[in-house]
């Protein structure tokens, strides 16, 4: 499989989402990254759910929702109703992580567990075979625009080989600082989707940064 491309909507214009989630739709682009961030577990509010259908009549291609929040067990059938195609909790908010994976899958969308950069590999083990995408930060979860941690690309290898280990089908996706200097390192380390918030929104040409991390 080719490595997918998620454009964070995070960094697109606010005062014109509409003509950016048609470039998204009309780009090379794979899925809609979408970070919800609660001000508690993160130190930024991101968008709620009346955005989020919002976006979801709009998009052509599927929603990747990343979860930054506390409890986030309260509001599963809440993001399915809206449109999310995959729900990601992060490792660190859920202290019944198999339950949480449980009950995202039990209302039909795909799971995903997010770790915060410092969090190690192997407290995935028990749970990698039951999940559909592990969301790596490679930068401190909140705010776009951060410099990316080179410690990420050990990470990803351990990763990889974690999933071949336990016989997993789990995507690794990497959130955070990239670009394309680094891109191509993360899909060669064995990543399969990369969200790219700043490295699209602040090019001339959006579209063709997407084409150009689309490239191998």
């Amino acid at each position: 499989m080719s490595h997918l491309i998620a454009p964070s909507v995070l960094s697109a214009n606010f005062a014109n989402l509409e003509k950016d989630i048609e470039m998204i739709n009309a780009s090379e682009a794979d899925w809609f990254h979408v970070d919800v961030m609660d001000g508690v577990f993160v130190p930024n509010i991101s968008f709620g759910f009346p955005v989020i259908k919002a976006l979801q009549k709009l998009a052509k291609k599927p929603l990747d929702v990343h979860l930054m929040i506390v409890d986030p067990d309260k509001f599963t059938q809440a993001f399915k109703d809206v449109g999310a195609d995959t729900l990601t909790v992060h490792l660190e908010a859920c202290t019944h992580l198999h339950r949480s994976i449980q009950n995202i899958k039990n209302v039909g969308m795909k799971a995903g567990v997010a770790i915060n950069p410092h969090t190690p590999i192997h407290l995935l083990e028990d749970i990698i075979a039951d999940i559909d995408l592990v969301c790596m930060m490679s930068v401190n979860p909140g705010f776009g625009g951060q410099k990316f941690i080179e410690n990420t690309f050990d990470k990803v290898i351990k990763l990889k080989q974690l999933i071949k280990n336990k016989n997993s089908k789990a995507l690794i996706e990497i959130d955070g600082g990239v670009d394309l200097n680094n891109y191509k390192k993360l899909i060669n380390c064995g990543a399969d989707v990369l969200v790219a918030g700043n490295t699209v929104f602040s090019s001339p040409s959006p579209s063709k940064t997407i084409s150009q991390l689309k490239q191998i």
